[in-house]
């Protein structure tokens, strides 16, 4: 009888140690795939032009639950998406450099687009940061603010359902005219990836960064 409650014990002792490697080994795999996440989106969202960027956000929030518009390139009064799931909000997308820092003109124009759209919440997202005049406008107005790392959480919260890589390398970039001689900008393929050329080449040499 002595034997068989030891075995017994020793059996429950090894199942629950089984399961605690095997929610251990979770948790690790988990973390593992977050940061290979943001490692693969994060450099990608940094080389999208803001068109793509806004699209990009698009698929990112409707995989989060809401149900997101793109407004128009023109005529958009502040707002790059619209979206709504409990409540109407309003999004600007400020797509910039490393070392750029959106200003509070981003705030300004999202509140006013948050009345005429007649929305509840008004939101700026960035794969950069804010200024510290921004943020205090923001604090006022009663906008949102999604910075860099804010981002970053939300693409985790998707655990991962899409990449940016797709929608960097599928869709195409908004058209811009040559500022040297006003014929249109095309995106050709080079070495390091997308970038704009004139049209008119090799009359014309212009180039520019996708994400300029």
């Amino acid at each position: 009888m002595d034997n068989f409650i030891i075995s017994i014990g020793c059996f429950l002792v090894f199942v629950l140690v089984y399961k605690s490697f095997l929610f251990l080994y979770q948790v690790l795999r988990t973390r593992k795939q977050q940061k290979a996440l943001l490692k693969a989106d994060m450099p990608y969202i940094d080389k999208m032009d803001g068109r793509l960027f806004e699209i990009y956000l698009q698929v990112l929030f409707r995989h989060l639950g809401y149900h997101p518009e793109v407004t128009k390139q023109s005529g958009d009064f502040g707002a790059d998406l619209v979206m709504e799931r409990d409540e109407k909000i309003v999004v600007q997308a400020k797509r910039y450099g490393s070392k750029k820092r959106v200003s509070l003109s981003a705030v300004q124009e999202v509140y006013g687009a948050n009345a005429y759209y007649r929305a509840n919440q008004a939101w700026v997202v960035t794969n950069s940061y804010f200024t510290k005049q921004a943020k205090e406008l923001a604090a006022a107005c009663g906008v949102k603010l999604v910075d860099r790392e804010d981002l970053q959480e939300l693409i985790r919260a998707t655990n991962p359902t899409f990449e940016a890589k797709e929608i960097y390398e599928n869709i195409t970039p908004e058209a811009r005219k040559c500022p040297k001689c006003s014929n249109h900008l095309v995106v050709r393929q080079g070495k390091r990836g997308h970038f704009f050329g004139c049209s008119s080449f090799p009359a014309c040499r212009h180039t520019e960064q996708i994400n300029k």
